[in-house]
């Protein structure tokens, strides 16, 4: 009877302190969402005035949204997402979500502006599995290699030269690591060429 009552007595306490836990944890999370939520859309905010100068719009580029359909052009079999900046109701130019396929380590996911005159004002990758101290460069956070598409466009380098210079073209590759600022100078061109092709649906959102 004694070891049935302990044994009740440490259910009982185990299920209490179960409780408290999960109350506790979402509480916590009820606490931290809208500041987890907040920090991401800073960080997206900031991402976006990094490529696109915040003189060229005046509206919400976080709400101002499309989405494309599956092109290979963009690097994605389902389609990608859009930003679309404004400056007294007209389209000033496009932040796609693009994505460059075929990185040394698989896919780099890459944010490219273009303005409405075709000219690439900035471009970021925003997430790679690149081997560090090699394909890694294409990280703003470790070279600033991809600030060299800044002011480009299909004309500026001529088409010839949109690729490494290992290639025959214009950029620079990495010492030791030629696939991954291949695959992006590649897919910086893609969405250029996409955007040439789309110029009029897109400047009518």
């Amino acid at each position: 009877m004694e070891l049935l009552a302990s044994i009740r007595r440490n259910s009982l306490g185990l299920a209490i302190f179960a409780v408290l836990t999960a109350g506790l944890i979402s509480i916590t999370h009820q606490l931290t969402d809208g500041t987890i939520k907040n920090n991401i859309l800073d960080a997206q905010i900031a991402a976006f005035n990094d490529i696109l100068p915040a003189e060229r719009y005046d509206n919400d580029l976080t709400k101002d949204t499309a989405y494309l359909p599956a092109d290979p052009l963009l690097g994605s079999a389902t389609g990608i997402k859009i930003h679309i900046a404004r400056k007294d109701n007209k389209v000033t130019g496009i932040i796609f979500e693009t994505i460059a396929p075929r990185g040394y380590n698989g896919n780099l996911d890459m944010l490219v502006a273009i303005d409405k005159d075709g000219i690439v004002t900035g471009s970021r990758v925003i997430s790679h599995k690149e081997t560090p101290g090699l394909g890694d460069k294409v990280d703003l956070k470790k070279s600033d290699w991809i600030l060299s598409f800044a002011n480009t466009s299909l004309d500026n380098p001529s088409r010839k030269g949109w690729g490494v210079k290992k290639d025959g073209g214009e950029f620079d590759q990495f010492t030791g690591a030629t696939i991954t600022p291949r695959a992006v100078v590649r897919a910086v061109k893609n969405t250029l060429i996409y955007f040439e092709q789309h110029k009029d649906t897109l400047l009518a959102y």
